[in-house]
C-alpha cells in the first residue's frame, strides 16, 4: 500500500509589536519559497496574544509590507486575539487529563528556589521550574497555569541545517506556563493550538 504523505503547510507568524525588519521580511520569504517549493500552502497568522506588547496598527502595516513583496497568504490571515475560546478548550482539556495545575509562584519566588539550591540562570536567563505547585497549592491563590511534563519528556526532532536534535524540556525549561498570571494565553499554548488547527506541517 502507498504512503499517504501530508501535504506541506507552511506559516509566517509574527508578533505585532512593530514594522517588519529586513531580517524578518528574509525569514518571511524563507518560508513562502519552502512553501512553494514543496508545492504547499503557506498561511499568515499575527501573533497578537501578548497585547500588552502590540502596536496599534502594526499588524495592519506588517500585512501590507508582505503584501508589497508579493507575498500573499493562501488563506485569510489567522489572529490569535481572536482564538481565546479555542486556547480555553486546549487548557481545559489538559486540566482534565491531570496534565495541567494551577500554579502559585511568582518568578521572584522560583528564583528564590533556584537561589538557595545554589543554582545559576541558564543561556537565557531563565530557570527551569522547581515543581513547587506540582502537588498543590498549600492555601495560596492560583496565579496561572502550567503544563505537567512527565519526568521524561525528551524531544527529538530532525532540523534540515543541524541535523538531529535533543532536549530534556522537564531539565531545561520544567513545567511551563499555559495561562498567564495576567490573564493572558502564553505563546506556548497559543502556538501549538493554533499550529494544529492550521494544520501547519
Amino acid at each position: 500500500m502507498a504512503t499517504v504523505s501530508t501535504p506541506y503547510v507552511g506559516r509566517f507568524a509574527p508578533s505585532p509589536t512593530g514594522l517588519l525588519h529586513a531580517g524578518s521580511l528574509v525569514a518571511a520569504l524563507a518560508s513562502w519559497l519552502d512553501a512553494r517549493a514543496h508545492g504547499g500552502r503557506w498561511l499568515v497568522r499575527i501573533e497578537d496574544v501578548d497585547t500588552p506588547r502590540c502596536v496599534p496598527g502594526a499588524a495592519e502595516a506588517i500585512l501590507g509590507q508582505l503584501a508589497a513583496c508579493g507575498l500573499l497568504p493562501d488563506e485569510p490571515p489567522l489572529w490569535q486575539s481572536t482564538r481565546g475560546t479555542a486556547y480555553r478548550q486546549a487548557l481545559d482539556t489538559l486540566v482534565a487529563g491531570g496534565l495541567a495545575y494551577p500554579c502559585a509562584c511568582s518568578r521572584r519566588e522560583i528564583e528564590a528556589v533556584w537561589t538557595a539550591r545554589g543554582a545559576l540562570p541558564g543561556r537565557h536567563g531563565e530557570l527551569p521550574y522547581p515543581g513547587t505547585c506540582r502537588h498543590g497549592l498549600h492555601g495560596r491563590p492560583a496565579r496561572a497555569w502550567r503544563l505537567r511534563l512527565s519526568d521524561d519528556a525528551i524531544v527529538h526532532w530532525h532540523d534540515r541545517r543541524l541535523g538531529e536534535q535533543t532536549q530534556d524540556v522537564a531539565a531545561a525549561v520544567g513545567d511551563f506556563v499555559l495561562l498567564r498570571a495576567d490573564g493572558l494565553w502564553a505563546y506556548q499554548l497559543a502556538v501549538v493550538v493554533d499550529d494544529a488547527a492550521q494544520g501547519i506541517t
